[in-house]
């Protein structure tokens, strides 16, 4: 059976933790009538199942897939706890409303399907042996929870896919003195080679705080503080500054000793130090102009559906992706793994974060705070990741049942993420309807190279090409083609894809060589997003198959890469 046996939060590492993945007890709750049932406390569930695949996968050993309202995991632990001590149970990821019992009792009930939750189950724990039991409920149909391109019909269809029900992500115990930290916030300065910090405790004793950067294993720069606050600002001044770039992603050490009566914690962290900026008309990193070759990531696996078979698969996907030429990717209509995340701030992967916003309904501001709570947690949880160069917390925010979109509630989740992270660019919602935005984005499936060179040749007078008139309106900002594309390529008549298939190879690479040629050579244009990278089940408009084996030869790779590997017009513009 595949692993997922790594430390599961690298920008937080403690040195001891137990992976509690692996076979779990597992019983199905159709009419979710397990608490009435008695469930969270029976000595034992129906089935076993493979944490942390879900019971839809092949890997979890079930792969069932009609809808499950809700299911329910068993497992025993064996801990003895100590006095000055905390154990926190965590979960990566659970769709979508979760509750957790420990003996029987329950310790905490999370809302979200799509980012971490923890659990202190100091009080409930007993000597000896412990029962773990956790309830998953969710329904992708629920107009009240985003469910991303979970299937709303029985089966998958066009570009929506299999459903990913429970729990789907590592689940993990680590256990910390009574006073520990909980978060670290990182703001890099590189013009004045300094790093921010906002340090977040849990404990109230006095607390002394020790910060080391270090560079290629030397020491360039620490800082030591006392608090006996919750929370704690403070600057690492570096006494030597080596910047994060796509082309050399250089990344700093960094440890902190939290030390109190109850103990230390110790725990490992790192950052990149990089600046992102836009200038009117492109993005900027450290100054430099970066036309974005984006790649359109939907971040499913054949066997995992959420859930990758191993650790080595986040590396692989962006690798094949780089071989293409691109140089980051849309992490589409989800949260991805902090550890895909980790691997795109080692090798030099732009990624923009997007949430899970299709099922949801926008069209009715009453239901911003339901949002904007799942959508904070996934905005606190990345902030750090250098990689990370924009958020979009919608994608094509289209009519429901006639209804239009409540702009009052884009523009109040465009106006919170820019206050929880006023460095970054922040789309409001990618393709339509935009309402407020930093970069101006459109979607255009298009095939048709004619109409391609007549939308896309030159812009005049301030005038982009639209295709919403009437329902958005440009107001000069950066302006990104970040959908286009999508050409199906497969053998199978029932796929989907974009527009007609080419007749050929040389076809097929002609229309994709001057889709790209077309849009670098706009000074105006600053970036794009091809669809995409792999298939999907039934979309099988990738460049690779769902397995992640290539549909071309080499030569022909090679020259999808070489197109997308051209400078582009904006990047030729002198710095002003």
């Amino acid at each position: 059976m595949m692993a997922r046996d790594t430390y599961p939060r690298p920008e937080l590492v403690r040195e001891n933790f137990t992976n509690l993945c692996g076979q779990w007890e597992f019983e199905f709750d159709f009419g979710r009538s397990g608490r009435e049932r008695g469930l969270p406390q029976k000595s034992h569930l129906e089935r076993t199942i493979h944490v942390p695949f879900c019971p839809e996968s092949k890997l979890s050993g079930i792969g069932y897939r009609d809808f499950i309202g809700a299911c329910w995991y068993r497992r025993t632990l064996t801990l003895t706890p100590e006095a000055g001590q905390r154990v926190l149970l965590h979960f990566e990821a659970a769709y979508h409303t979760t509750e957790v019992y420990l003996n029987g009792v329950s310790v905490g009930v999370h809302r979200g399907g799509y980012t971490p939750f923890c659990f202190d189950i100091t009080e409930h724990l007993r000597t000896g042996e412990n029962v773990i039991t956790v309830c998953c409920e969710g329904d992708p149909r629920s107009p009240l929870e985003p469910s991303g391109k979970q299937s709303d019909r029985l089966m998958s269809y066009g570009c929506m896919y299999t459903r990913c029900t429970g729990i789907y992500a590592p689940v993990w115990l680590e256990v910390v003195p009574d006073t520990y930290l909980a978060s670290v916030k990182l703001d890099p300065d590189p013009d004045n080679s300094r790093l921010f910090l906002t340090l977040t405790f849990c404990g109230n004793a006095e607390k002394t705080v020790s910060l080391e950067a270090s560079l290629y294993g030397r020491k360039v720069g620490a800082v030591t503080a006392k608090t006996t606050q919750q929370t704690l600002k403070t600057v690492i001044d570096l006494e030597t500054l080596s910047l994060w770039s796509p082309e050399s992603p250089t990344l700093y050490d960094l440890d902190i000793q939290v030390s109190a009566g109850s103990g230390m914690d110790k725990v490992r962290s790192y950052f990149g130090m990089r600046k992102v900026e836009l200038d009117g008309v492109c993005l900027r990193i450290n100054g430099k102009r970066v036309f974005q070759r984006l790649v359109l990531d939907q971040g499913y696996y054949p066997d995992g559906i959420y859930t990758a078979p191993d650790d080595d698969a986040f590396r692989r996907d962006i690798e094949l992706a780089k071989r293409l030429g691109f140089n980051g990717a849309r992490l589409h209509e989800r949260v991805f793994d902090r550890r895909f995340l980790y691997e795109a701030d080692r090798l030099g992967y732009l990624v923009w974060g997007e949430y899970a916003n299709w099922g949801f309904d926008h069209t009715n501001s009453g239901n911003l705070g339901i949002y904007l709570s799942e959508w904070v947690e996934a905005v606190s949880r990345d902030y750090n990741h250098p990689a990370l160069i924009g958020w979009c917390p919608f994608n094509e925010t289209w009519d429901r049942d006639g209804r239009k979109q409540d702009d009052s509630l884009l523009r109040e989740v465009y106006r919170e993420t820019k206050r929880l992270d006023p460095m970054r660019p922040v789309i409001d919602t990618s393709g339509n309807y935009h309402v407020v935005t930093d970069i101006y984005d459109v979607h255009d499936y298009c095939q048709d190279i004619d109409a391609y060179h007549r939308r896309y040749d030159r812009f005049e007078d301030g005038e982009v090409f639209e295709n919403r008139p009437g329902r958005q309106t440009y107001n000069g900002q950066p302006y990104m083609v970040s959908e286009y594309g999508g050409i199906r390529w497969s053998d199978d008549e029932a796929s989907w894809g974009y527009g007609d298939t080419p007749k050929s190879i040389e076809d097929f690479v002609g229309r994709y060589v001057s889709m790209i040629e077309i849009l670098m050579s706009n000074p105006r244009i600053c970036g794009v997003c091809y669809t995409q990278l792999y298939d999907v089940e039934q979309e099988q408009n990738g460049l690779y198959r769902f397995d992640r084996t290539p549909k071309f030869d080499e030569n022909v790779m090679a020259r999808l890469a070489a197109a997308m590997q051209k400078q582009a017009a904006v990047e030729e513009i002198p710095d002003a």
